[in-house]
């Protein structure tokens, strides 16, 4: 999010020039009103539409895995290694594609990181059977993780359309469109194995081809780029001198790092913890969408909440309850109790998507906070508001590459687990301790009274 808006030459309405905008002034409410408002409403939905593709691709394997039967010869650990990779390859994108939107364009960025989804998806659709090397269904993997980086872009592209008083609106709603795109591949995959059954992985990514190509089509036909846009030079370098770059960065690995983490590996815990109960992957495929659905839609609450009773006392109470639900999940992981694993995980979820909305609200705050602080010392308020909304953007950015890059660890605390001991329970003691260091930092930094508190976080 290291993007701004320049000012522009006072015209009434947007100026086109090949789909670029070179007039935008959405903090004025009469230009708001006459065209503004109507033109952001199209580009935010046609970015959510992208958006929510990039996400279901980025999550595709962990679909095509519960399809790799015994003539694959793959073990559980190869299998939680395919979902690792596309994880890690995402968010490490995450990072230049924030960049590309001032660079290239939002609209024009968007045409080429939605094409760019064709290619995973067709050599998923063409490549997968049985008799093809691991090697190359971990490349296959890999590929997958150029849907990782969707968010980012189009996050930082709705974040220039919109006038401060909205974009807490706009993002969460962009955000939270885009995630559903994790229930939606397994909702893809859980029609797919009970129609064709289990021998037709290519289906899954097939049926995507299509709409990917609609959703470059929709971006090329109905969304513009702002001439305005620029980089901030130098914020992310900035923020990162900053400690609560770091503090905000492992509280979303938390919230953000569990929910994407947990989406690709749910389906594979299932099957491997309770084997007899989901001896085919549409018994599991069936449960495999509830808790990322859920986590999607809960998502704008955990904002709106933190609007109203502050980000960080949302996102304290908030980790209290994902340690509770991780306890739930171990314990019936002990007792063999599917019920409760599924109630536990489901929670996990959904206090995750929860968790993702407050610490988003968390992190402009911050730097308000420091701004106003600044401002009473004698300095300069517009100056002061300007570097607040630069490093928040570029923390922002930041915090979403390293948030995803959770999604990894989960699946590596999945596979060492099941390598070790045969079961998910370490997993589980390590997700419950590092919740418990999250409501720590939360309660020490932003909610404990101390010189250096932040106010209004």
């Amino acid at each position: 999010m290291t993007v701004t808006t320049e000012a522009a030459p006072r015209t009434r309405r947007p100026s086109l020039k090949g789909r670029w905008i070179e007039d935008w002034r959405p903090e004025e409410p009469e230009f708001w009103a006459a065209s503004g408002a109507r033109t952001a409403r199209r580009n935010l939905a046609f970015s959510i539409f992208s958006e929510h593709i990039g996400f279901s691709v980025w999550t595709l394997w962990s679909v095509l895995v519960l399809f790799l039967g015994p003539a694959y010869g793959i073990d559980p650990a190869g299998k939680f290694m395919l979902t690792t990779v596309p994880a890690a390859i995402g968010s490490v994108l995450r990072v230049p594609y924030t960049f590309a939107v001032a660079r290239f364009g939002g609209r024009n960025w968007t045409i080429v990181s939605a094409s760019l989804l064709l290619v995973p998806a067709v050599l998923a659709a063409f490549l997968i059977k049985p008799g093809v090397s691991y090697s190359t269904l971990l490349i296959l993997a890999a590929v997958a993780g150029v849907g990782g980086g969707n968010f980012a872009s189009s996050m930082a592209n709705i974040n220039a359309f919109y006038p401060q008083r909205l974009k807490g609106w706009a993002l969460g709603v962009n955000a939270g469109g885009g995630n559903v795109g994790v229930a939606v591949v397994q909702l893809v995959g859980l029609a797919v194995l009970a129609t064709a059954g289990k021998g037709h992985p290519g289906l899954v990514a097939g049926i995507y081809i299509p709409f990917i190509v609609l959703a470059a089509l929709g971006a090329a036909l109905f969304m513009d780029n702002l001439s305005q846009v620029r980089n901030e030079k130098r914020a992310m370098r900035d923020v990162c001198k900053d400690g609560h770059t770091w503090i905000m960065s492992l509280l979303y690995i938390g919230t953000f790092g569990s929910f994407i983490g947990f989406g690709f590996a749910f389906g594979q815990v299932l099957q491997v913890q309770f084997k007899a109960d989901f001896d085919t992957p549409i018994k599991a495929a069936y449960l495999t969408f509830l808790g990322p659905l859920l986590g999607s839609l809960i998502r704008p609450v955990g904002g709106w909440l933190a609007d109203r009773t502050g980000g960080a006392r949302v996102t304290f109470w908030n980790f209290v309850a994902m340690a509770v639900s991780a306890g739930i999940v171990l314990t019936a992981s002990r007792e063999k109790s599917l019920a409760l694993f599924v109630t536990g995980f489901i929670l996990l979820f959904a206090f995750s998507g929860l968790g993702n909305g407050s610490t988003y609200k968390m992190i402009p705050a911050i730097f308000r906070a420091k701004a106003q602080l600044g401002v009473a010392g004698g300095g300069d308020p517009v100056a002061a508001e300007h570097e607040a909304r630069r490093l928040a953007g570029a923390l922002i950015g930041i915090a979403g590459a390293i948030g995803a890059f959770g999604g990894v660890l989960v699946n590596i605390a999945f596979r060492q687990s099941f390598l070790t001991s045969g079961t998910g329970d370490g997993a589980y003691i390590a997700f419950i301790a590092y919740y418990a260091v999250c409501c720590v930092l939360t309660w020490t930094v932003y909610l404990r009274t101390h010189p250096r508190k932040p106010a209004g976080v």
